[in-house]
């Protein structure tokens, strides 16, 4: 998991690692280059937590680049890793995640990737993220929504209003296990065989948009993202964006949009 200036959320994410039937788990905590009291707490955690690897970044390189940091770093030390348990830090295992992983085998073993299901701590589902592909309204109003910040909070402004009916239907399908184009971000499971096709996640945003260059990067080789609703995690969410001004993170966004629509041309 990756750390920016909110350990807080870290060490309720590796308590309940230890609370659970997870036995003798490693956990790997990149830190994107936090204040000096985040970095103070991460190290007192290493002191803590037998399992915990920590590895202190002089940068912020994002997050899917901090995720690549920690994932080649477990593969040298770690070599008999059975399959990697990846995401942002602000996330709680339950009880029995360790039994759910071992009831979901058969997946693990055929799909390089697979998906929990994620849960905002009021229950709503955040997955499926993207069952098949995103609507060419929807392309559009992404377009609107990062030419300007003013418009892109007016368009926010205006979704809350009408989240009932303009939100996309895929997370009802919460309960159904299925292949999927892009799964919600937070989370995800790289079996052994993500490796026999691929060193590491590609990453060629800071942040934004892992989703589907993770996507992108299963079909260039002719593979999917799998939803598996009996593996769950809860999330907090946005924990780590959230810490980032408004109009820095809307600028993040923006870059990695540009950086999207060079590989998904709607109105050609």
């Amino acid at each position: 998991m990756t750390n920016f200036n909110n350990s807080a959320f870290t060490r309720l994410a590796i308590k309940s690692i230890y609370n659970s039937d997870v036995k003798d788990p490693y956990i790997i905590v990149v830190d994107n280059a936090s204040d000096a009291e985040s970095v103070a707490d991460l190290i007192q955690m290493e002191k803590e937590f037998p399992g915990l690897s920590l590895i202190l970044g002089k940068e912020n390189v994002g997050y899917f680049s901090g995720l690549n940091i920690g994932i080649n770093f477990s593969r040298k030390s770690f070599p008999d890793i059975d399959f990697w348990v990846i995401g942002n830090n602000d996330l709680i295992f339950p009880e029995d995640f360790a039994r759910s992983l071992a009831d979901c085998s058969a997946v693990l073993d055929k799909y390089l990737v697979v998906s929990p299901n994620i849960r905002m701590l009021d229950g709503t589902p955040q997955n499926p993220h993207v069952i098949s592909a995103i609507s060419k309204r929807r392309e559009f109003v992404y377009d609107l929504y990062h030419s300007s910040y003013i418009l892109a909070g007016l368009i926010v402004r205006v979704a809350k209003l009408t989240h009932r009916f303009t939100d996309r239907k895929d997370e009802q399908q919460y309960a159904v296990a299925q292949e999927i184009y892009q799964g919600y971000g937070a989370c995800y499971i790289l079996s052994p065989r993500f490796f026999e096709h691929f060193n590491e996640l590609w990453a060629p945003t800071f942040l934004m948009y892992e989703e589907f260059f993770l996507s992108r990067q299963l079909e260039g080789k002719g593979f999917k993202t799998y939803y598996e609703p009996r593996i769950m995690v809860t999330h907090h969410c946005h924990a780590s964006t959230g810490a980032l001004p408004g109009k820095y993170r809307w600028q993040l966004c923006r870059n990695a949009h540009k950086e999207y629509r060079k590989y998904v041309k709607v109105w050609r």
